[in-house]
């Protein structure tokens, strides 16, 4: 058998032996080497330290900011090309912006793609984009060329983006359609790990690999792309997709008219954006996310901020007066360090948590909860503000943390439930376009706000207050959006005849025809599924552990 039949979705059709507890690892495998794309900002520093003169100190930095597209041939903004100066944070995190754009543009493309021809074959061309793209940048790192850094990690590594996070989520929900918010919550919650393992893992070879001359960045993006290759192939080669017809044993599908919000037939992917409940979930996610986005960006130095000495028991001290302080303002910034932690912890948490309740719940009225306790907490973050309680302040953060993650692990259920799941991975990679969108309107907010406050000069620990106002109220936008869903118009639905042409499209086979040599008992034998939960299982303890170390220092 070619690696073309390996790859072929028919060839991964399971049979009727197959254990389903199998494909959640395999889908944690993929989510938790993608993921690190959130702790990308690990290198910001040796990077931008990388150059070294012949006195032992750093080279100036590059042209800045607003220059770095400027006149090459002129000698300015040259960061994108130069060899002689040093890269700045501004030039380095054009490489988050990159990462998102790329994960919507690409899952909104090629979401068909993947419906048809199968989430193997889209995890393994994940694998080679996301593994590819850190071996290009370490080449651009090796010959200090940003351009280099921003082809493969931010635009090839982007699409292994896209495609690595909406691999599983149709799989999953069709191999648990009685668990549908706890599978795709299980899977995306990796996702939200990644960075708690990749950056601590990636901290530890720096260290590693560093020379007085050298910070090591280049040889440990050699080392991840190795042992991110290894999960991720891993990871698709372990997929798996259910017969046609396959149900969990012992499960009775509920009678359509039991829940009127849970569909009974589907919706091709041409005619889900021509319904009002695709821009209606549109808008739920893009106000969701940015909500959260980018006040979790800005988690370490709005708590600094905000409480400066009160965060190492000197609330006499205002920030201003911190910063001139280097020992002071090291006991804040990893006060800071460890408040991100625990908001990490929350996130993923959630991910996983407020995915299963919406079981239970329902996914409306989950939203329900995260929008109007979203404001609460927005509203009682300002308070505590003001009232400079820091146990407020930091339990405020992580419940809206927790739900910024819920809101991510719960919307492919809503999809599910609001489309069907003939096409659910690719109509939920072209919402993730909402995501794209909140990575940018988001931050600028955020930070907009943050900068004209203080040009204005309002004391640090006032800035916020507003800001979170105004968070509060893209909450209140995404609220009325949810109450305005309802069922979706029988006429946006296939036909039975429209379905089974588009089942003979995607290679799927009935449960009586599906070959027993992808999902014999040799590959489903219940010994082999806590084996692979370990494989995914220790890594993420291990990045849970490690964040709950930097998370502690908030509790002394």
């Amino acid at each position: 058998m070619g690696i073309s039949d390996l790859l072929a979705k028919e060839n991964t059709i399971a049979g009727s032996g197959f254990n389903r507890w199998l494909v959640p690892p395999a889908a944690l495998a993929i989510h938790l080497c993608i993921g690190m794309a959130y702790g990308f900002s690990v290198f910001w520093k040796p990077l931008g330290n990388a150059l070294i003169g012949p006195d032992g100190t750093p080279l100036a930095a590059c042209a800045a900011g607003a220059t770095t597209f400027g006149d090459k041939l002129a000698g300015t903004g040259r960061a994108l090309f130069a060899t002689d100066c040093n890269w700045t944070q501004f030039d380095l995190g054009w490489m988050y912006t990159l990462f998102f754009v790329l994960l919507g543009c690409s899952a909104a493309i090629w979401g068909g793609w993947l419906e048809r021809s199968g989430p193997r074959k889209a995890g393994v061309v994940s694998a080679v984009c996301w593994c590819g793209g850190l071996l290009i940048s370490a080449l651009g790192v090796h010959q200090h060329q940003l351009w280099m850094m921003w082809l493969g990690s931010g635009v090839i590594g982007g699409i292994g983006l896209g495609l690595g996070y909406i691999s599983p989520v149709s799989t999953l929900i069709k191999w648990f359609p009685d668990r549908r918010g706890m599978a795709t919550g299980m899977a995306i919650m990796g996702f939200g790990g990644g960075a708690m393992i990749g950056s601590p893992l990636a901290t530890l070879l720096m260290g590693k690999f560093a020379t007085p001359g050298d910070p090591g960045v280049w040889q440990t993006f050699v080392t991840l792309a190795i042992v991110y290759s290894v999960f991720m192939f891993a990871g698709a080669f372990g997929y798996r997709v259910p017969a046609t017809g396959w149900k969990p044993e012992g499960w009775v599908p509920p009678a359509s008219s039991t829940n009127v919000m849970i569909a009974a037939h589907h919706v091709h992917l041409k005619n889900a954006h021509k319904t009002p409940q695709f821009w209606l979930l549109w808008v739920i996610l893009c106000m969701n996310v940015s909500a959260g986005i980018g006040i979790i960006g800005a988690a370490s130095p709005m708590l600094q901020e905000t409480f400066a000495g009160a965060l190492i028991s000197q609330p006499d001290i205002g920030f201003a007066d911190l910063k001139l302080n280097k020992e002071l303002l090291a006991g804040a910034v990893a006060i800071g360090a460890g408040f991100v932690g625990l908001i990490s912890l929350f996130n993923i948490g959630g991910r996983f948590v407020w995915a299963s309740s919406s079981d239970k719940l329902g996914r409306k009225p989950t939203y329900v909860i995260f929008f109007i306790l979203g404001i609460a907490m927005y509203v009682l973050a300002a308070t505590a503000a003001e009232w400079k309680s820091l146990p407020i302040f930091v339990f405020c953060f992580c419940i809206i943390a927790s739900m910024y993650g819920g809101g991510f692990a719960t919307i492919p259920a809503y999809l599910a439930d609001m489309f069907g799941t003939q096409f659910v991975g690719a109509i939920h990679g072209r919402l993730l376009t909402a995501w794209s969108t909140a990575g940018i309107l988001g931050p600028v907010v955020v930070n907009y706000m943050h900068d004209v406050r203080l040009e204005q000069k309002i004391p640090f620990d006032q800035v916020y207050g507003p800001i979170f106002y105004v968070l509060a109220a893209m909450l209140v936008v995404g609220l009325i959006a949810n109450l305005l869903v309802r069922p979706v118009a029988d006429k946006y639905f296939m036909t039975d005849a429209e379905l089974a042409h588009e089942k003979q499209l995607a290679h799927e086979r009935s449960l009586a025809s599906a070959t027993t040599g992808s999902g014999d008992d040799s590959r489903s034998n219940a010994a082999i599924a806590p084996i692979a939960w370990l494989a995914v299982g220790l890594p993420l303890a291990y990045g849970i552990w490690v964040t709950l170390q930097k998370s502690a220092v908030l509790f002394k």
